[in-house]
């Protein structure tokens, strides 16, 4: 098994980088416009759209406010099916580490390293929402 993990450092409290990644308002600005969250609540599942043919369906398997969030995807490309990803952060002083482990993939592929990149664009989305207030979701990120 194959895992992706990143670290980014957040210069904001953790309950605000939580809430960015547990509510549509948050997740529609730093993932994806296009998708239906379910604020909050464990068992349910997230459904996340890159474009018309791309959909990426996540179930909230944990969510501990304001440290961890974690999610098993349900459907997807097939390379992801059964995978996890998870949040964890951690706050010191008012700024947040946050890590970032995209886990249980069944081999490292072209697709897994273009995943690999594209998670680091996450959370750079991510580090500007909580930051500055302007994600990049992926309808204005230029590939």
């Amino acid at each position: 098994m194959a895992n992706i993990e990143h670290l980014q450092m957040i210069n904001k409290p953790a309950i605000e980088v939580y809430e960015a990644l547990t509510t549509a308002k948050g997740l529609s600005e730093i993932w994806t416009r296009e998708l239906t969250v379910h604020d909050n609540q464990v068992g349910a599942v997230n459904e996340f759209h890159f474009g018309s043919d791309d959909l990426t369906k996540m179930q909230v398997t944990e969510l501990t406010s304001p440290n961890k969030v974690v999610w098993y995807c349900t459907e997807s490309d097939p390379e992801w099916v059964g995978t996890t990803l998870s949040f964890d952060l951690t706050e010191k002083n008012g700024k947040t580490t946050l890590i970032l482990r995209h886990s249980n993939w069944r081999e490292v592929t072209d697709f897994y390293r273009f995943c690999n990149y594209n998670w680091g664009m996450f959370l750079y989305s991510l580090k500007s929402y909580c930051e500055d207030g302007i994600g990049m979701p992926y309808q204005t990120r230029k590939f």
